[in-house]
């Protein structure tokens, strides 16, 4: 039986028709790449311009300039500048004197409704001022006072001046005043010096997050303390150590399932061992950062094993040529080799605790607490929490600082994968 072949013209246009659709396929393969990455940036570059748009404002607040009388027997009758002595004395009334002064209201009632135009955190700010500076005290200062939340939420448009009074959280009167203030270049629209020292508040105008940043701050410390040291040894025992049998192949299967189950999970068992056996106290970065670190133990066991596993066999066979035993070659070779990887994984993994709300929420730490935490058995809250509360608050101001919030959680979160980037490439080594 005889074969037929292909003359040479209709095989080099066989090879060539062959070339050509190949060529094609990488071609539409770059473009679905391209189109992919392109849509990818365009949705990422539009969440950070929605957060950034609506969290800008939160920084910010409107302000009013008054002329404060700093009667040192009013604002402190003691003498001694104690906080019992500040807070019974009369900065209030001096500083909604000095607010009448400006504005004239008339009777009882228009007095009444022009008080509730400064925040009701006016006498602290005073008390804060006399403590740092005593020689205040027999001058009239110009002193800048947070506005309510209604007229700040007035004056950025949110309440609109056409609506009908009976409609509307700021009455006539009260417009009237804060456009005579306005006219007299009183009000001022500044920095807010709440939203980064103040900490948790009922007052929207006078919320911060310093409470919360450092709650997360001390959580995240005794996440690292307990999580990072029990990562890599287990990683070090496992990958260079342990024989491979079926004790350590289930270790290891348990170990990747751990790292899929939800971060709730960890929450009840933190509830149930730490606080329900144990006995710990509820709301605290120390269970907070315990409950964290067995959340995040999994991430930096897997990633500090592929770390080691990327380490060449030729780096170990060289040191045990040369005399080396298994724990120089593992202490003195592997792991400086394989640390920019464990570092890498590590961070990741305490970027992802950050962001942790679930199980942070199951022991508690969603508490109100007003106090900044001193140490990691104090009350405290963190980030996530403390935007997840305002979240569910009522008042207008609260919207704008919870996205500010935001802000702030994703500068540290990206700060963190910055350094972990930065890290790998210090300390990586070529061979």
């Amino acid at each position: 039986m005889s074969k037929k072949f292909l003359n040479p013209a209709d095989a080099t246009a066989i090879v060539k028709k062959s070339i050509k659709k190949r060529r094609a396929k990488d071609s539409r393969l770059k473009l679905y790449g391209r189109f992919a990455v392109g849509l990818a940036s365009c949705f990422l570059i539009f969440l950070f311009y929605t957060i950034f748009e609506k969290g800008t404002p939160g920084f910010f607040q409107y302000y009013v300039t008054l002329d404060v009388n700093f009667d040192k027997e009013r604002i402190d009758p003691k003498g001694d500048l104690s906080d019992n002595s500040l807070f019974s004395g009369d900065a209030s009334k001096i500083v909604n004197e000095a607010l009448f002064i400006l504005i004239e209201p008339k009777g009882r009632k228009e007095k009444k409704e022009a008080k509730k135009i400064i925040s009701s955190g006016k006498d602290v700010r005073i008390a804060k001022m006399v403590k740092q500076n005593p020689n205040l005290f027999g001058t009239v200062t110009k002193v800048k006072f947070a506005l309510d939340d209604d007229i700040d939420s007035f004056l950025r448009g949110y309440i609109k001046r056409e609506t009908p009074e009976n409609e509307r959280r700021v009455n006539d009167n009260v417009i009237k005043f804060i456009d005579k203030l306005n006219a007299e270049g009183r009000i001022s629209y500044n920095f807010s010096d709440y939203i980064l020292s103040g900490s948790a508040s009922g007052n929207p105008e006078m919320a911060g997050i310093k409470g919360a940043f450092v709650g997360s701050i001390l959580t995240l410390f005794v996440c690292l303390l307990i999580a990072f040291p029990l990562g890599v040894a287990t990683a070090i025992y496992l990958e260079e150590i342990a024989k491979k049998n079926k004790i350590t192949e289930f270790i290891e299967v348990n170990i990747n399932n751990l790292a899929a189950v939800p971060s709730v999970v960890f929450g009840i068992m933190g509830l149930a061992i730490f606080i329900g056996i144990f006995g710990m106290p509820r709301s605290i970065p120390l269970v907070g950062g315990m409950v964290l670190a067995l959340m995040t133990l999994p991430t930096i066991i897997i990633s500090s094993r592929a770390a080691i596993r990327a380490v060449p066999p030729s780096v170990r066979d060289a040191a045990l040529g040369i005399g080396a035993s298994k724990l120089q070659t593992i202490f003195h070779h592997v792991i400086p080799l394989a640390m920019p990887g464990m570092l890498t994984g590590t961070i990741i993994g305490m970027a992802q605790a950050l962001g942790e709300t679930a199980p942070l929420l199951m022991i508690g730490m969603v508490a109100f607490i007003v106090d900044v935490p001193n140490s990691v058995v104090d009350p405290g809250t963190v980030l996530p929490v403390q935007i997840f509360m305002w979240a569910d608050f009522a008042e207008r101001m609260f919207v704008q600082k919870t996205s500010a919030a935001i802000i702030v959680l994703l500068t540290f979160l990206i700060s963190m994968n910055a350094f972990a980037i930065y890290l790998r490439k210090k300390l990586e080594r070529r061979w």
